[in-house]
């Protein structure tokens, strides 16, 4: 049996996403695409792209905070990024990606950097990790991360009515999940939810929306506590794109047009199911890019996002 199908003029690695050899081809992956970056970038900065993040005012301060209130299974640090100026600021949440499994708030410390730049409080915030936390033990992380902004808000000089969600990958997956059951009382929402964790717009990039196509593998079930057979209904409630309604917040989403890793559909059907609903949405396929090559030359989609970010997050005008 082959291993690459290929869809829509494509490869795509089938079954699709996170399937039984994701450990050896994601090393693979990375070695093959830090040589094809290294090649790209510098064309694609030639080609006017923005893959080099620049900062355009240094932070005023960095903090690392415990965010996780007492008693918490595990306390929980976040990097917080203090803007230059006198506010009220738009705020930032940032997750990272990494298969629920691994990886660290590191890999979004470049976006912080941008953010803080353009003026943002950032919370660049890290989760617990499957197999020990399983679903939805990260989905309240994030929500006590929001709390956590909340109640900061003065001391931060934050607008606590303007605050976004940026994730890339299952950092994007499970800020849609928050963003998606805030204040609806469904049993993702309680009991660490509430309207306070409903970020104003999100950016959600590389983003498994419907973990029900993933029939085979580890990751997902090792996320979600067991098999789509033995839980399919976990599956669908940890879905994004099941959770879709008319008072959710704005999304910006991004993906690679060669993504193996978590296949371009999951996208397309999410933001179909957005548009049903009439909920602002923008879909930025970035030609040529896989999973991995995505993230690493992000700096392409920003300007895009800044414009949609604009009228959601910006000061009101007196």
């Amino acid at each position: 049996m082959s291993l690459v199908a290929v869809r829509r003029g494509r490869p795509i690695w089938a079954p699709g996403a996170y399937n039984a050899l994701d450990d050896v081809y994601e090393v693979i992956e990375t070695m093959k695409l830090a040589l094809l970056a290294a090649l790209t970038l510098p064309m694609l900065a030639l080609a006017g792209c923005g893959v080099i993040l620049g900062q355009e005012r240094p932070a005023a301060a960095v903090n690392t905070v415990t965010y996780t209130p007492e008693g918490w299974p595990r306390a929980l640090e976040a990097d917080v990024y203090q803007p230059q100026g006198a506010g009220p600021f738009a705020g930032m949440l940032l997750a990272h990606g990494g298969g629920w499994e691994r990886r660290s708030r590191d890999d979004m410390s470049r976006l912080a950097r941008y953010y803080v730049g353009r003026g943002y409080v950032v919370m660049n915030a890290g989760y617990r990790f499957a197999p020990e936390a399983v679903f939805p033990a990260q989905v309240h992380d994030l929500q006590q991360a929001m709390h956590w902004l909340h109640r900061e808000a003065d001391r931060l000089n934050l607008d606590p009515g303007r605050i976004g969600a940026f994730g890339y990958s299952a950092g994007a997956h499970l800020v849609s999940l928050m963003a998606l059951a805030a204040g609806t009382g469904r049993d993702l929402d309680e009991p660490w939810g509430g309207i306070k964790t409903r970020p104003e717009v999100v950016v959600a990039g590389g983003s498994p929306m419907d973990l029900r196509k993933y029939k085979s593998g580890k990751l997902v079930p090792q996320f979600l506590g067991g098999s789509i057979k033995e839980i399919p209904e976990t599956y669908a409630r940890a879905s994004p794109v099941t959770l879709v309604h008319a008072a959710a917040p704005p999304f910006f989403l991004f993906h690679g047009a060669w993504d193996q890793l978590v296949d371009i559909d999951h996208a397309e059907e999410f933001k179909s199911a957005l548009e049903r609903q009439d909920v602002p949405v923008v879909l930025e396929i970035l030609p040529a890019r896989g999973h991995i090559l995505t993230f690493l030359t992000v700096g392409s989609v920003l300007p895009a996002v800044e414009r949609f970010l604009e009228p959601y997050l910006s000061p009101p005008q007196n």
